[in-house]
């Protein structure tokens, strides 16, 4: 494993984002002396807070998975999870609403999933179901020990018996006939499926070894953090400070400094120059290049699709809906089509709508609701969009009548706060073509071949994030951390 060459015993991380979070902790445990310079005044990066009008809501993402994953960094500087987190387990992970009417609850019990299946889709669907779990429990044990957890320098470096066994899983083939191996019903399909376009891609064009997500989503747990998914963060940055690291928050790194081919320190909007043995980067990877490294020519990077999130603060109560609803059009393959490949809005809208107050009833004023709804949206580079001429709003409006189509009667007239989140906010946040989710997964983006967390020239810049390995999702960037800071411990993971 490559790692960084000279001295490491002060580290700059830039971005207090999950990934500069979980690497801080990793080196604080490691005896570092670690400052984090932030540009806001609160950790969290993509995991934001955004207070309106007594209403709290997440910015980021809502569903966490994993939170061994958040345990993790803790447990190096000797601390407990519960001591730092109060987790709710969500029954049902998802409420997923079909065109047809029919809804399935998506329950991480194995037994009582099965039991919903069966009584939504028949006795066939349900043992396709079982089937499907223990292929994908077996998948993330092998991608994750030898391929997810691990820093990975050259294609060579994924050679073993883990690839063999991976390949005897059929796990570089096509997400869309794997699935179909287990399912037949078209809702199943989907519901276990849909989670590609995390990692950017159609379930018909992603490889198999994504069916890892649905595993993750639907079948290891899904848990909502009490304050909301920025009760991540708070927590991480709590430990970091209270073992030694320094949080320098309101503080907009303006450029890493070089002296012979080394980082030597950032310099700050304000003309500070803070120095450094290594420069850890969290900020979007193709962003952290452009705008804060010296010129060098990058890598044609193919991105994930974006979206558009309305923050709602609403008088409005659904008693039928869950925490997290999924609600499906009639179009599936096609959507892909239109998001992904033509960079068109959908025609016929899949979204997703999180009622956060349903389980933390303090992110909203007494008897008030709040709801995050995000629909999928092609990036800036495949759908150039004029998203600051009035777009976002039309396109927001388009949204509540299909959610009022879909049965939530009455839900524009309860709005009392809204916000509006389009790709071109994205990008004015710093993420490349205007998209939180960084560049898809596709093979040539994958593992060795995705952006590497070494910088090629400048031995002592690493990389943490979503855009570097091993991608995207709460889950990966905490990883991505770890190994970020195995680069400069020298260890090996």
């Amino acid at each position: 494993m490559r790692v960084v060459t000279g001295p490491t015993d002060r580290v700059v991380v830039v971005g207090a984002g999950l990934g500069g979070l979980a690497c801080a902790l990793h080196l604080a445990a490691a005896g570092r002396q670690v400052t984090v310079v932030e540009r806001e005044p609160i950790p969290g990066g993509r995991a934001g807070r955004l207070s309106v009008g007594g209403y709290e809501f997440d910015t980021g993402p809502t569903v966490l998975t994993m939170p061994e994953l958040i345990e993790e960094p803790l447990a190096a500087v000797g601390e407990k999870l519960s001591d730092w987190l109060e987790l709710t387990p969500l029954d049902p992970a998802y409420r997923a609403y079909y065109p047809d009417g029919s809804t399935l609850d998506v329950r991480t019990d194995t037994t009582r999933m099965a039991a919903e299946i069966a009584r939504v889709c028949g006795a066939r669907e349900a043992d396709g179901y079982l089937r499907f779990v223990d292929y994908t429990r077996r998948l993330w044990q092998l991608e994750r020990n030898d391929f997810i957890d691990k820093n990975l320098d050259a294609p060579t470096d994924l050679l073993g018996l883990g690839l063999l066994k991976l390949l005897g899983m059929g796990a570089f083939r096509k997400l869309q006939p794997k699935i179909e191996q287990f399912f037949r019903d078209p809702r199943t399909q989907r519901i276990f499926s849909f989670q590609a376009m995390y990692a950017g891609l159609s379930p018909h064009d992603a490889l198999a070894i994504y069916a890892v997500i649905a595993y993750l989503d639907s079948v290891a747990g899904v848990y909502f953090p009490v304050g909301g998914m920025h009760a991540v963060p708070k927590a991480l940055a709590g430990a970091a400070e209270k073992h030694g690291v320094t949080f320098r928050y309101d503080t907009t790194v303006e450029r890493v400094l070089t002296t012979n081919g080394r980082a030597t320190g950032v310099v700050t909007a304000g003309g500070e120059h803070i120095p450094a043995d290594v420069v850890v980067l969290n900020p979007d990877l193709p962003v952290a290049y452009r705008d804060l490294l010296p010129s060098r020519r990058q890598r044609s990077l193919r991105y994930s699709p974006s979206c558009v999130v309305l923050h709602i603060g609403s008088d409005r109560v659904y008693s039928k809906i869950a925490h997290h609803n999924i609600h499906f059009g009639k179009a599936w393959k096609g959507t892909f089509d239109e998001v992904i490949n033509k960079g068109l809005l959908m025609s016929d809208p899949s979204l997703l709508v999180t009622n956060p107050t349903r389980t933390d009833p303090t992110a909203a004023p007494d008897g008030k609701q709040t709801y995050y709804v995000l629909a999928p949206a092609p990036n800036l580079e495949t759908g150039p969009m004029n998203w600051r001429g009035g777009l976002g709003k039309r396109y927001a409006d388009e949204i509540l009548q299909v959610l009022e189509n879909r049965g939530y009667i009455g839900f524009r007239d309860g709005v009392e706060v809204q916000r509006i989140i389009t790709p071109a906010d994205w990008a004015d946040e710093g993420m490349a073509a205007g998209t939180p989710f960084a560049a898809s997964h596709s093979f040539t983006q994958t593992g060795p071949f995705r952006p590497s967390n070494l910088h090629p020239t400048l031995p002592n810049v690493v990389f943490t994030g979503s855009g570097t390995q091993p991608g995207v999702g709460v889950p990966m960037v905490l990883i991505s951390g770890k190994l970020a800071a195995s680069r400069i411990t020298g260890g090996k993971r």
